[in-house]
């Protein structure tokens, strides 16, 4: 039995959540910001997750995800002495950690870009980077979707493959748990099957999360070796049927999410540092129904920090505008205020009922009732011996109510 099989994972965007500066100089640079997240592990405990998905640590331009050094932590964070405070203070709270792995792409700072386009076509890392050598202006890399501060790494090279070994083993010689493969979509699966082996290598236990937006889930997961890809259509399905008032999407994306638990258990959310918080798109009190749904399906749930306490803010298609969704946390959890200690509260009692029900981690559902604004459904243990009977209803205020297989009512908003 694998440990992934109990994680429900607290995801947080370090350089938002300590306050780093992301696009301007660090004029007054704290040597140690990441061990401002220390207190927030007793928050982690007390929400009832036992996992810490953390973004990028690693040295970056700007917002962490163009890397100029895997094996250094950024130094808006602090120094690999922080990392490995944090990860020990973690696991001395029975809590793993997840590291965040740009591998698809580098920083356009990365020393790994100067010195191939200074050693030309013919040096000894030429391979490592997609180059058009024969560009009208000059030698010219492939970016990653239209942003040229992000260098396509040449996942054909072997140095490449290599390079990411060594990255991901590393830093789970240091303790880390696993990894988060960001833009996984990008990368060709075949990279990945001559990667990870090697990696399990050394680190058999090791839980590996690739993002991955659309496409065939079940086959990237067979082809490329990884434990589970991020549920994005589910996550899709449980905003847009709440918001539109259209049960119809969420059964349906149930009933697919249902043939992939058959091969893999997806990495399931309802918000992440790339979109929109629930609450501002479904509104507070539909929000809880969402986690309800998120805590009583199959997958590996994740809960994105501040969506536990209610916090709103939008995702804008812009440079900067993923910022709003990135926060800093105050200085501790005993600072919350009232209505995010309510909001609070919902939470804690959903991951305890997860909890509670370790089985949910591969259950199926079916549904009992649909109607646009109707939806009763049933959670069931893969061996058929526990059950779960989840009513959510929008037809006026948002309501849910989660009874067990005798009718007992476990949880209700």
């Amino acid at each position: 039995m694998s440990w992934s099989e109990h994680a429900i994972w607290w995801h947080v965007y370090p350089l938002g959540a300590v306050g780093a500066p992301i696009r301007t100089p660090d004029d007054a640079p704290e040597p140690h910001r990441l061990r401002r997240l220390l207190p927030w592990l007793d928050h982690v405990q007390r929400l009832g997750t036992n996992g810490l998905l953390l973004g990028p640590v690693f040295a970056s331009s700007t917002h962490g995800y163009d890397t100029t050094d895997h094996f250094r932590v950024d130094p808006r964070l602090g120094t690999d002495e922080d990392v490995d405070a944090l990860v020990a203070a973690a696991h001395e709270r029975g809590i793993r950690v997840l590291l965040d792995g740009v591998f698809n792409h580098v920083g356009a700072e990365h020393p790994l870009v100067t010195q191939v386009l200074a050693e030309g076509r013919d040096g000894p890392r030429a391979g490592m980077l997609r180059v058009d050598w024969d560009h009208p202006d000059g030698p010219r890399t492939a970016d990653f979707e239209g942003h040229r501060s992000l260098v396509a790494l040449n996942h054909d090279d072997p140095a490449v493959a290599a390079l990411v070994t060594d990255v991901m083993t590393h830093w789970l010689d240091r303790g880390a748990d696993g990894w988060r493969l960001d833009a996984a979509y990008a990368v060709p699966s075949a990279f990945w099957a001559r990667v990870l082996p090697a990696v399990r290598e050394r680190h058999p236990d090791a839980w590996v999360v690739g993002e991955v937006i659309h496409g065939d889930y079940a086959q990237v997961v067979a082809d490329s070796g990884m434990d589970s890809v991020t549920q994005y259509e589910l996550w899709k399905a449980i905003w847009s049927s709440l918001r539109d008032r259209n049960f119809w999407e969420l059964d349906h994306a149930l009933r697919r999410h249902d043939d992939l638990l058959a091969t893999f258990v997806p990495q399931t959310f309802v918000g992440n540092h790339d979109v929109t918080r629930i609450a501002t798109q479904v509104g507070p009190q539909a929000a809880a129904l969402a986690t309800v749904v998120l805590m009583t399906v199959g997958g590996v749930p994740s809960v994105y920090y501040g969506d536990e306490l209610g916090w709103t803010a939008l995702k804008e298609e812009r440079e900067g505008g993923d910022d709003a969704v990135r926060p800093a946390l105050p200085a501790s959890p005993d600072d919350l205020g009232d209505d995010e200690r309510r909001v609070l509260h919902v939470h804690q009692a959903l991951v305890a009922l997860r909890r509670q029900h370790p089985w949910l981690h591969a259950a199926r559902t079916a549904a009992d009732e649909l109607t646009n604004t109707r939806y009763r459904y049933t959670s069931t243990s893969a061996d058929g011996a526990h059950r779960l009977h989840v009513e959510l209803d929008v037809t006026d205020a948002p309501r849910a109510v989660v009874r067990d297989d005798d009718g007992q009512v476990l949880f209700t908003t």
